[in-house]
């Protein structure tokens, strides 16, 4: 099953999405797609509600006008990992990590994964970032195994993990600066449960993550290549922090970062396009702040 939020900014639809692409509106069953509705087995509430005639259908041509938004409402904390992908600290001229590298991103940051990305004022090494991202499900803490961190998960989506390389890395040694301007947290644009990526049979240990600029590729990878995966990175923050249901992880970026000198920047006007195996497409286009 596929979660997501349609319509305009503020006023997003909570819907789900079924095997045969039927767009089921939630909204006798939850307000939106939060914390709280995640918490309660969200597959099973859908299932009962759509089995005694609670839930009605979207007609298609109506739903695929709306605007999508992230397929979470806001969540209470974005965690990222750097450096997760070998192809990546290795372009980048980094050592491999030991332990997952941990920061922090403004929730304010997420946005739809069509909704405008804003160069910020002063910036001239705005960068893309094609990500797994994890949503939390159920509140993880002190996790003594994966097999145990990977109840926690809710579901997976792509995240655009836009970082400002000037702010993040010559402006004092601090990454939240290049990471916390507006807009800079596309995502979606659906959030998909394990069973259904399973049942498509998907692995998001190997997925490919793409991305291109102006129809140009970029990034070209396959999450294969983590260094930390989902239910090990889950099981490593629960030891510092706790996790709550609705918080997003974005799990790193493969190799193809402007950082690394291969393209140039991302410059008002540009267009960039994302896609993962089995968790849809995303497409912004570039704007001013």
């Amino acid at each position: 099953m596929r979660f997501a939020r349609l319509g305009p900014a503020g006023s997003e639809i909570p819907v789900a999405i079924d095997t045969d692409g039927e767009v089921l509106d939630l909204r006798s069953i939850t307000g939106d797609i939060s914390g709280p509705f995640l918490a309660s087995d969200p597959v099973a509430a859908v299932q009962h509600a759509r089995a005694v005639g609670d839930l009605p259908v979207l007609d298609g041509a109506e739903a695929g006008s709306l605007r999508r938004g992230a397929p979470i409402a806001r969540p209470g904390k974005v965690v990222c990992i750097g450096l997760n992908y070998r192809d990546h600290a290795a372009e980048t001229g980094a050592e491999i990590p030991t332990e997952p590298i941990v920061f922090m991103k403004d929730p304010m940051t997420v946005i739809g994964p069509d909704d405008e990305v804003l160069v910020p004022r002063g910036s001239t090494k705005t960068d893309w970032e094609v990500e797994l991202a994890v949503v939390i499900g159920t509140t993880a803490r002190y996790c003594e195994s994966e097999d145990e961190a990977a109840t926690h998960i809710a579901g997976y989506a792509i995240a655009n993990d836009v970082s400002e390389r000037e702010f993040q890395l010559e402006r004092g040694g601090q990454w939240d600066k290049g990471k916390s301007c507006e807009t800079f947290n596309p995502l979606g644009p659906w959030l998909v449960t394990p069973s259904s990526l399973q049942e498509a049979g998907l692995d998001p240990g190997a997925l490919a993550l793409r991305l291109t600029v102006n129809g140009e590729v970029r990034q070209d990878g396959t999450t294969a290549d983590m260094i930390f995966r989902p239910a090990e990175i889950i099981r490593y923050l629960s030891q510092f922090m706790v996790l709550y249901p609705g918080d997003v992880i974005s799990t790193g970026t493969p190799a193809g970062v402007a950082l690394a000198g291969h393209a140039p920047y991302l410059r008002p006007g540009d267009v960039v396009e994302l896609t993962a195996d089995g968790l849809g497409t995303q497409r912004q286009t570039v704007g001013s702040a």
